[in-house]
């Protein structure tokens, strides 16, 4: 309804900037120094219609109530805007106008700045359409550029934030794992695949968590390799007891900066399982900056990504996914726009804001724990609900 509502504000505003300006009563002219008021007069305070000017400066053209601005009107604000917007007891609370950045509509405070809900559009055709405080875009909104790169979420002074997840029992969830969620120390842990449901989100990071967690493993990705060398000895048998209980399944390569990307692939590849209906492969890229410096920098970096991603991509059909942390976004994947533009994103981020990339999973802790399971576990949680999952599926999945 509040949509609606403010749609409605929107045209009818629209409407007044085509207008070159709004008629007066013609009842009366008032003059007191330099201030002139034409237009409707009751009971001696201007009412109706009306056009109030300093000089040869229109000031206000608009209805007027018991001599305050009340209803549509026109006027100019401290940065020469012209303003076509809607007043109440003498205030500005809506309103439209243009200039060389772009057009704004929406609701406004009493100093024309935008303040509410409004939408501004630019002479590129980019348009945000949300809230809005002291002139900046901030609290909830969405933005469309002229590429129709959506981003939806929460903003803060003009600065994107992301959108923030609420864990409930639509959503769908997954795990991934490797030796560790077996081994710790001397001890040995087998898994209890008849058990397996997310019984706890973890304590690392701030949730928003609605009704009680006991989630169905929707995925499961099982590390299979590391560099040239390391195996996970318990890919195989993990790989076949989810897939056995009807778990979506993947494997994911830990990528190391020491040796060719050319070999880590065929390794991957050598050593992985894929099966009609997996979920594409994973290429786990977690280095520190010194271990990126000492390959080369960050563009030696992503030549053997691609490389990896090339190959097991040839070799499986589909396209892999990317996961990284959400440091190595702000500070790299800028250098890789054909990554961040053409790959799916899995992220580990245990913010609370989903990150402005291809998300497709959202590592949200590595602290979880799983019922069937005895030592923590990272959770994951698939960006979108059951109809975006299914499509997913039968668009990425091994075919």
């Amino acid at each position: 309804m509040k949509f609606l509502k403010t749609t409605y504000l929107l045209v009818l505003l629209l409407a007044l900037t085509a207008c070159r300006d709004i008629a007066t009563d013609g009842q009366a002219v008032v003059c007191n120094g330099n201030t002139t008021y034409r237009g409707g007069i009751k009971d001696g305070k201007y009412d109706g219609y009306g056009q109030l000017s300093i000089g040869d400066s229109i000031v206000y053209a608009g209805e007027w109530r018991m001599g305050k601005r009340c209803g549509k009107g026109i006027s100019h604000d401290s940065l020469h805007h012209r303003i076509v917007g809607i007043w109440r007891a003498d205030t500005l609370v809506s309103g439209t106008w243009t200039d060389s950045t772009g057009t704004y509509s929406g609701e406004m405070n009493q100093d024309a700045i935008a303040q509410g809900h409004g939408s501004f559009a630019d002479p590129n055709r980019n348009l945000y359409v949300g809230s809005w405080k002291d002139g900046k875009r901030t609290g909830f909104g969405f933005d469309i550029t002229s590429k129709r790169h959506v981003r939806a979420g929460e903003w803060r002074a003009d600065r994107f934030l992301g959108e923030r997840l609420e864990y409930t029992a639509d959503r769908i969830y997954g795990i991934d794992i490797s030796r560790f969620q077996h081994d710790k120390g001397r001890r040995h842990y087998p898994i209890d695949w008849s058990k397996i449901r997310i019984s706890h989100l973890g304590n690392i990071s701030r949730k928003h968590v609605t009704g009680k967690v006991d989630y169905p493993v929707s995925f499961c990705y099982i590390k299979s390799t590391e560099g040239t060398s390391i195996r996970n000895r318990y890919y195989r048998a993990d790989y076949l007891s989810a897939r056995g209980r009807g778990i979506k399944v993947g494997a994911y390569h830990f990528f190391s900066t020491r040796t060719p990307a050319s070999a880590q692939a065929r390794f991957f590849i050598k050593n992985s399982i894929f099966r009609k209906g997996d979920l594409p492969p994973v290429l786990d890229v977690e280095p520190t900056h010194q271990q990126i410096k000492a390959m080369g920098g960050p563009d030696a970096l992503f030549r053997a990504v691609r490389t990896w991603l090339r190959m097991v991509g040839e070799h499986t059909g589909t396209k892999p996914v990317l996961y990284i942390s959400q440091s190595f976004v702000n500070r790299y994947l800028s250098l890789a726009p054909d990554l961040k533009r053409d790959y799916n994103i899995w992220i580990a981020r245990y913010g609370e804001y989903k990150p402005d990339v291809h998300l497709v999973y959202w590592q949200l802790c590595p602290d979880g724990r799983v019922s069937g399971i005895r030592l923590e576990v990272d959770i994951n949680v698939f960006n979108g609900y059951r109809n975006e999952y299914n499509e997913f599926l039968s668009r990425e999945c091994i075919k």
